[in-house]
């Protein structure tokens, strides 16, 4: 048996790996889309709520002298555009380009393909919704359309080709959105639908033998026979899993089918000009699988950002970008919320952090407060009688922060050094339907893959690295020195397979317990365990336990754990890198195995902040990987062209320890020693002269 020093040695002496250069781009490798280099700050504007067009003339000249530069419009509005089939009116949204133009204003035209009008539901019912039990569903709520009807593809694809060659030219637009919140749809289970799953089905799998493999329909008697016998899984359960999965595959690949649609009719008549939408990805209704399709029909990637603590709202930011080295734009951004009318500051801070994680541009939701529907106690920067809130003036201090800081090397693009691994199906199969399965898919300790994702997430976070959050299918993965892969239960063969090739390149992979459990059927694989990598791993794994909580010792330091799943790991030729030391026989808790030019290490739990944390900075050195600026608690900074930026996320002033004289160019004051931060502050140092 190898030496804990040996092995200490070994993991020090592997050449970090090198990134290639990568150039600052779009998802389709454009650099020369309008607004490159700048920084924004807008707003999200519903003028078809307003009463008539001297307020909206009020309006604009208020967005006007908040300095803002961008307003994104359109959305939710189809029948404002189209009040009946075939008859567009334009009248009111020509005067509202031409005003934004003659304000120095740009616009973000959404296409507002979701929902649907009530007059297309009255003459297409293909569109309406028919839930599992049957019962045809009127549209009483936003997105319950189904937008895999023949009749509502086309129709949307006239609009959006209405629209933008409409506006093409027009020297206000900016850039075009696509179905406002796609992910956030609903699944249908009319005839119709059916049929098209089946056609789905015929397509992945050919005959209805492979079928009935995939599905393990020698289970429990559900063996088909024929097509005709194939359903629509229950979105809420029972059912197996191998169905369920297939389902919200189908609905996923349903939902990019229209995005690719409104992309083509991008390309063809305003290439010029780029696709920044609000698509929700991952709502719990439907989502989408983004990760993998993203460059499809993406110039940015581009969120509603509404966080609750930085740790997620730094991975969900971190998600959207993808494997994109470009900025990120919150185009919806929060300012209030429902029945919350928003605390001073707060929008301030975030916006700062935003442009730490790499945005480019921050739209609150929303510019008025809304008077009726379904957000009536939404809090915008106008309030419900028309006078502008304390919101709009802080609005207008981050225009006058982002104008001082965009020279200065914001938008913040980055060229992360770690990814961290995240699949659709992966998520789909660690969540299935929430009737009849919970004790059956979960029956250790499992806490999810977004939870096991966020906390791989922290250390790296808390040690200010920047981190790419990938789909491992279709990516480069030699662009990363190292890539983590926390609890993906599922892990498909073409992940499996990009694994493989990255380490024996001479990449290193961490991957958690819980791991290549099931195959692209979501089924146990008949293999050892990890399923398709125990040569990578060179190790088995089967036996599993709860230890209650786990405690192991890593680099030094004495780690412990909350959840105390334990894999029991059977290594071939791996290492033991460190042991549980609360289990009998000091259980190995992490394994080191050397394949090609790269290694392969195991972590026998789930992931955790401190073990992973240990494992994460005992793996620094080797990779040529540097934590950024050291902060306090609820403190995050990167160095941006050679000057230190800080976000204080919390409501405490913090102390930052700093070297010699430095000058904050956001507040204008020099601080030696110590940086002072004010509760939710942020500062931007470089050397005091």
């Amino acid at each position: 048996m190898t030496s804990r020093k040996t092995i200490l040695c070994t993991l020090l002496s592997l050449a970090a790996l090198a990134s290639p250069a990568i150039r600052a781009q779009s998802a389709d490798g454009r650099t020369d889309w309008p607004g490159a280099g700048q920084l924004y700050v807008g707003t999200n504007y519903q003028p078809f709520d307003r009463a008539d067009r001297a307020q909206i003339q009020r309006d604009i000249d208020r967005m006007k002298q908040a300095g803002m530069k961008v307003v994104r419009m359109g959305d939710l509005a189809w029948d404002s555009f189209e009040p009946e089939e075939g008859r567009f009116d334009f009248a009111l949204f020509d005067w509202i380009m031409d005003r934004m133009q003659a304000a120095g204003l740009k616009v973000i035209m959404d296409i507002p393909g979701q929902p649907a009008p009530i007059w297309l539901h009255r003459k297409y019912p293909g569109v309406d919704i028919v839930n599992q039990y049957g019962i045809r569903l009127d549209p009483a709520e936003r997105y319950m359309d189904d937008t895999s009807d023949p009749d509502y593809r086309r129709l949307l694809a006239r609009l959006a080709d209405t629209m933008t060659k409409r506006y093409a030219k027009h020297p206000a637009l900016f850039a075009i959105g696509y179905n406002n919140e796609s992910g956030n749809g609903m699944v249908s289970y009319s005839e119709a639908d059916r049929q098209r799953f089946i056609g789905w089905l015929k397509k992945r799998y050919g005959t209805i033998e492979a079928l009935n493999k995939a599905w393990a329909t020698q289970r429990w008697s559900r063996r088909l026979n024929t097509w005709d016998e194939v359903r629509l899984p229950y979105i809420d359960g029972p059912g197996p899993y191998e169905r369920y999965l297939d389902l919200r595959r189908f609905w996923s690949e349903q939902t990019i089918e229209v995005l690719e649609l409104l992309e083509a009719v991008r390309e063809r008549n305003v290439p010029d000009k780029p696709a920044i939408s609000n698509l929700w990805a991952s709502a719990d209704r439907k989502g989408f699988d983004y990760l993998a399709s993203y460059r499809r029909y993406v110039s940015y990637g581009a969120m509603g950002f509404y966080p609750g603590d930085p740790l997620s709202a730094g991975f969900e930011a971190t998600m959207m970008r993808a494997g994109m080295n470009a900025p990120i734009w919150f185009n919806e951004f929060t300012a209030g919320g429902p029945g919350y009318y928003g605390t001073r500051g707060r929008s301030r801070m975030w916006a700062h952090f935003g442009l730490l994680m790499g945005a480019q541009a921050v739209m609150p939701w929303t510019w008025h407060s809304h008077h009726g529907g379904e957000e009536q106690a939404l809090f915008g920067l106008i309030d419900h009688d028309d006078r502008p809130s304390w919101k709009l003036d802080e609005f207008a201090t981050i225009a006058a922060e982002f104008r001082k800081l965009e020279k200065l090397g914001f938008p913040r693009l980055q060229r992360p050094e770690v990814a961290i691994a995240y699949a659709f199906d992966n998520v789909i199969a660690t969540n299935p339907p929430r009737e009849g399965m919970s004790n059956t898919v979960r029956p250790y300790v499992n806490p999810g893959y977004l939870k096991q994702a966020h906390a791989a997430y922290a250390p790296l976070f808390r040690d200010n690295i920047d981190v790419a959050v990938i789909y491992l299918g279709n990516e480069d993965l030699g662009r990363y020195k190292l890539v983590v892969v926390p609890g993906m239960y599922l892990l498909d063969k073409a992940s499996a397979d990009n694994v493989r090739k990255y380490v024996a390149a001479g990449g290193t992979v961490v991957m958690t317990a819980q791991s290549a459990k099931v195959n692209d059927h979501n089924q146990w694989f008949d293999t050892p365990l990890p399923g398709g990598l125990t040569d990578v791993f060179g190790l088995r794994t089967n036996e599993f336990f709860n230890a209650g909580r786990v405690r192991a010792r890593i680099g030094g330091a004495d780690v412990e754990g909350d959840n105390g799943f334990v894999e029991v790991l059977e290594p071939s030729t791996a290492d033991v890198l460190a042991r549980f030391t609360n289990t009998d026989g000091q259980l190995p808790a992490v394994t080191v195995n050397r394949f090609g030019k790269g290694r392969a290490i195991y972590v026998g739990t789930v992931a955790q902040p401190a073990l992973m944390g240990a494992l994460f900075r005992q793996l620094y050195p080797s990779l040529g990987l540097e934590a950024g600026p050291k902060t306090p608690e609820g403190v995050y900074a990167r160095v941006v062209q050679g000057r230190s930026y800080y976000v204080n996320t919390t409501g405490e002033p913090k102390d930052i320890p700093i070297e010699g004289t430095m000058k904050g160019i956001i507040g204008g004051r020099s601080w030696t020693g110590t940086l002072t931060l004010p509760p939710m502050g942020a500062e931007l140092l470089e050397p005091g002269r």
